[in-house]
């Protein structure tokens, strides 16, 4: 009998570590994405247009896209997404993207993501279990610049617009025939429970964790910066 709780307690105690270093590891992801919205306000030539950013209605970083992980000559990367709800950006979900090559910046190993949902098509296909870019989801390479005007026609058309940073630089970036889907096993360690990418994004039924707070403010201050420098 002592031997079956003394087992007990060992495996509730390894279960809590397991669970303490997953938490650890999304939260860590949200301080890295709050940081590449931070960086790009401070970037006044190579900011995303201010009109795009106030029409998209979802945004997802990656921070850290990695060239050849997990799939040979290939990228992966986590990250995560809000989306605009009537309440203000939503409580996050994470998402994951592969592909198989994209041609990173210069050569770069790494670099960061962002992409705007720009439509109610593109939420509902991102909202799906998997969204294949280019194919099921039309994107475009992101214009950069601050001045709306530099928006082209194409950028004006896709459902989704691409930009990446490599070594401090923001540019737009070609993913097509990338895979985007919702973790759904990240996003439920986070929540501690199972929760939809739709629930949470959309219907803005489920609160925001307190951990998420710094990506959900990077969000708003880069809304009042393009406010503001429209002004």
């Amino acid at each position: 009998m002592r031997h079956q709780a003394l087992t007990g307690l060992i495996v509730v105690s390894l279960a809590a570590t397991i669970a303490a270093q997953t938490g650890s590891k999304e939260i860590k992801r949200v301080g890295e994405a709050a940081g590449v919205l931070n960086e790009l306000s401070n970037v006044p030539d190579k900011d995303i247009p201010h009109q795009l950013w106030e029409d998209a209605k979802c945004a997802i970083v990656v921070p850290g896209l990695k060239r050849g992980a997990f799939v040979v000559g290939g990228e992966y990367g986590k990250g995560i997404a809000s989306c605009r709800t009537a309440q203000g950006w939503s409580a996050p979900v994470f998402f994951e993207v592969a592909k198989g090559s994209w041609g990173f910046q210069v050569g770069a190993e790494e670099v960061d993501l962002i992409l705007l949902v720009m439509n109610e098509r593109g939420m509902d296909k991102l909202l799906g279990n998997k969204v294949t870019l280019g194919t099921e989801a039309t994107v475009a390479a992101g214009p950069v610049g601050r001045d709306a005007h530099a928006a082209t026609d194409a950028a004006m058309q896709a459902e989704i617009l691409a930009y990446s940073r490599s070594r401090g630089l923001f540019a737009g970036v070609n993913i097509n025939g990338g895979v985007l889907r919702p973790d759904a096993d990240d996003t439920r360690a986070l929540y501690g429970k199972e929760v939809s990418a739709a629930d949470v994004l959309k219907t803005a039924s489920v609160k925001a964790p307190a951990e998420t707070m710094p990506f959900l403010n990077a969000l708003r201050r880069h809304d009042l910066a393009a406010t503001t420098g429209r002004k």
